[in-house]
């Protein structure tokens, strides 16, 4: 093919791409939409969240497996059953495969099925992944992390004597080098905090020790390409809500919308997002990648927070932006940079226009997952689809859908199902995602009304029943590990 060079380009690849592309995970959600751009584009999923009705999901039967660890159990079970082996050689081509999560055993599973893996080796990932590595990458490309100190910690006098070095007071957040937020971050004001959390903190060979500050967390995805670096939007964060995860730190949500941050916050992180991207580059890493950062409430300034070198929650609000349906999805810059097709694109030209305001349109998504705890067992669940909120506030079932912008305005939602019926409901599950046009939260950044509505009203919609003790002991671990 000739060497793409602008959006149209893009578009007309992908419209006439005649390759196999996989996603592979426990369910589509992390790039719910990308099939409708992408000719032959395939989910291959765990959980069926559609109940069979969403045309690109393909969900193979129950096959007996060890317990779930890790979000890579699954796609390995996945890519190991017989009914996904025959999709794949049916379907034949020269198939891709991508994926949220993979470890080394997907990529030589991957192999055996002839599946090419548009993603930076699982090793690099892993490199990328540690958030002390996320310091150090960012200190080289001249992005700041919050005032913090990178050392193994013995005791709880040691900690006070590293803070002390370093300028970082006695008020201190820890972070240990894998993990979600909500599990491996640590409050530690006093020798108490300390001592709950001792054993995880202790046993690492580092952590991440920072200055605890007043802040606001943010999100912004971006893609890095031997064109440079394209940068998307700068989504806020929702953490911590206690209708929504028992994780306090803990991810549960996004919005996007005109006047989240001041133009000089937002050009702030774009720039930081871009010089992270190119020097990711330098470190062999290309393609997607998400970068939290934390906003100093008191200060103004932007700091590092994370890396996810990958796809992650915040997806499907970037690649559902204004700016991906005036051009293309984020996600499509990733596809290009492995499919080997040469291009030579303006990303200066692309950023420039992504960063105006009109490019920006309102949207939230909220992760709803069980809270209470306790462990029980689902007998009815809500299904995936478009939702309606009454004037009372009390939020009812309309109609089966697969795509998010079939909402029609602020008093229709798109819950994406993850918990049905038979499931276990423990102390973290997920049930859902709920997609909602609008703001979910106020100007404090907390849950508004409507939010409060739309989520009591959803799990409502949740119907269980206590365990047996046979069945409580058969039941998983709470919060074992994340599938989103």
């Amino acid at each position: 093919m000739d060497t793409i060079r602008n959006v149209s380009d893009l578009r007309l690849f992908f419209h006439r791409n005649e390759r196999p592309i996989y996603f592979i995970s426990a369910t589509n959600f992390n790039l719910l939409g990308i099939d409708q751009w992408v000719n032959r584009f395939q989910y291959i999923n765990y959980i069926d969240c559609f109940d069979g009705r969403h045309p690109n999901v393909f969900v193979p039967s129950e096959m007996p497996h060890a317990e779930f660890e890790s979000i890579e159990d699954i796609n390995n079970y996945l890519l190991q059953h017989k009914e996904v082996v025959d999709l794949i050689e049916k379907r034949g081509g020269k198939p891709v495969a991508t994926f949220l999560m993979f470890d080394e055993k997907t990529e030589e599973l991957a192999r055996e099925l002839g599946l090419d893996v548009w993603f930076p080796p699982a090793k690099l990932r892993q490199r990328c992944d540690n958030k002390m590595e996320t310091v150090r990458i960012g200190n080289k490309a001249g992005v700041a992390s919050v005032p913090n100190a990178l050392e193994k910690v013995s005791d709880w006098q040691n900690l006070m004597e590293i803070a002390k070095r370093n300028g970082l007071g006695t008020d201190l957040v820890i972070q240990t080098a894998f993990g979600d937020s909500g599990h491996t971050t640590f409050f530690i004001a006093s020798k108490e905090d300390f001592e709950k959390h001792r054993d995880e903190i202790v046993g690492e060979a580092e952590v991440k020790i920072m200055k605890r500050i007043n802040c606001r967390g943010a999100t912004l995805e971006a893609c890095a390409t031997q064109s440079g670096t394209l940068v998307g939007a700068l989504l806020t964060e929702v953490v911590g809500a206690r209708e929504l995860t028992p994780y306090r730190g803990g991810w549960c949500g996004n919005e996007v919308f005109q006047g989240a941050f001041s133009e000089e916050v937002r050009a702030k992180a774009r720039d930081m997002a871009f010089r992270f991207g190119n020097q990711l580059l330098e470190e062999g890493y290309r393609g997607y990648f998400d970068l939290d950062f934390l906003i100093d409430e008191d200060s103004g300034e932007v700091y590092l927070g994370e890396l996810n070198p990958r796809i992650c929650g915040a997806s499907p609000m970037t690649n559902h932006a204004a700016f991906a349906y005036a051009d293309v999805p984020l996600f499509l810059f990733h596809l290009l940079e492995f499919s080997g097709v040469p291009f030579d694109l303006n990303v200066k030209e692309l950023n420039e226009r992504w960063a105006r305001p009109e490019f920006v349109d309102s949207w939230s998504q909220v992760v709803i997952k069980y809270t209470a705890n306790n462990v029980d067992r689902v007998t009815h669940a809500p299904p995936s689809g478009m939702y309606r909120m009454a004037d009372d506030g009390s939020v009812s079932y309309h109609r089966f859908d697969t795509n998010r912008r079939a909402i029609d305005s602020e008093r229709e939602a798109f819950f994406l199902r993850i918990t049905g019926a038979g499931d276990y409901r423990y102390e973290g599950a997920d049930l859902g995602i709920l997609i909602t046009r609008g703001r979910s939260m106020d100007e404090t950044f907390k849950l508004n009304e409507r939010a409060h509505n739309w989520i009591r009203g959803v799990k409502q919609h949740y119907a269980a029943a206590p365990l047996a003790t046979t069945a409580l002991e058969a039941a998983p671990t709470p919060g074992s590990f994340k599938i989103l």
